[in-house]
């Protein structure tokens, strides 16, 4: 047994004898969910008008950030510059599959162009079959190549057992991730609360990106509460501004 399988092992061993879902905040304030929206717009049919859009509501509303496309990137950068809102953007997307040459290089190419983070997508199949190396791997090049930028694995939880989700949250964390997120947005369900207290459990070193279907104030309380700093959401307007 290699290292790496013995970690993800002993990580599922004690999940299966310890542990219970447990809050790590007991209270969240409207503050703390602004500063954790990443505004996103990652739909194939978003024009140059919308993301100018995205840019000035994530600058009106102080945002943490927006999530955009590689080929959005540039423009986000110059709409956002001296703005303090962070442009984060997608390797991999949305499947994952691509190759892990092609995944680094894309990494490489929006941290040349000023791009402050990037949210890779895993490869869930090779997750799937257990290639454990190989999504080591994976994960790594995009690190290395993203030269201390913040990387974020997206392990797509809805396609995965709880003991997959584990082991991609070990995985991360060995590979010099510096969060787990949980979904693309594409699957057929994203984020809940069950699925972020599992990752920030699995991995408490790292950070958590909730994302996928977040769409209410109090659907981002509830995903804070239990473990996210991150919320990434095409809805970060209608959020904020929420009554409650």
């Amino acid at each position: 047994m290699s290292s790496l399988e013995y970690l993800i092992e002993e990580r599922i061993v004690r999940y299966k004898e310890e542990y219970k879902f447990e809050p790590f905040l007991k209270e969240v304030s409207r503050e703390m969910i602004r500063k954790s929206i990443e505004h996103t717009l990652l739909k194939p049919t978003a024009t140059v008008e919308d993301i100018v859009a995205l840019c000035e509501q994530a600058k009106e509303y102080k945002f943490c950030g927006v999530c955009v496309n590689p080929s959005f990137a540039e423009t986000s950068l110059q709409l956002l510059k001296d703005s303090g809102v962070k442009v984060v953007s997608v390797v991999g997307f949305p499947l994952g599959t691509n190759t892990q040459l092609s995944k680094a290089q894309e990494a490489s190419e929006l941290i040349r162009i000023g791009v402050d983070e990037i949210d890779m997508v895993i490869h869930v199949g090779m997750l799937k079959s257990h290639e454990w190396s190989y999504v080591y791997e994976d994960i790594r090049g995009v690190v290395e190549a993203c030269k201390g930028k913040p990387v974020k694995v997206i392990i797509e939880t809805c396609y995965l057992t709880n003991e997959e989700k584990i082991a991609a949250c070990v995985i991360s964390e060995l590979a010099g991730a510096s969060f787990v997120k949980t979904s693309t947005g594409f699957g057929p369900a994203g984020a809940t609360v069950e699925d972020v207290n599992l990752m920030k459990w699995s991995a408490p070193k790292l950070s958590v990106k909730a994302s996928g279907g977040i769409r209410s104030y109090n659907q981002a309380i509830d995903l804070i509460k239990a473990g996210a700093t991150r919320i990434g959401t095409s809805s970060g307007t209608k959020i904020i501004s929420e009554e409650v």
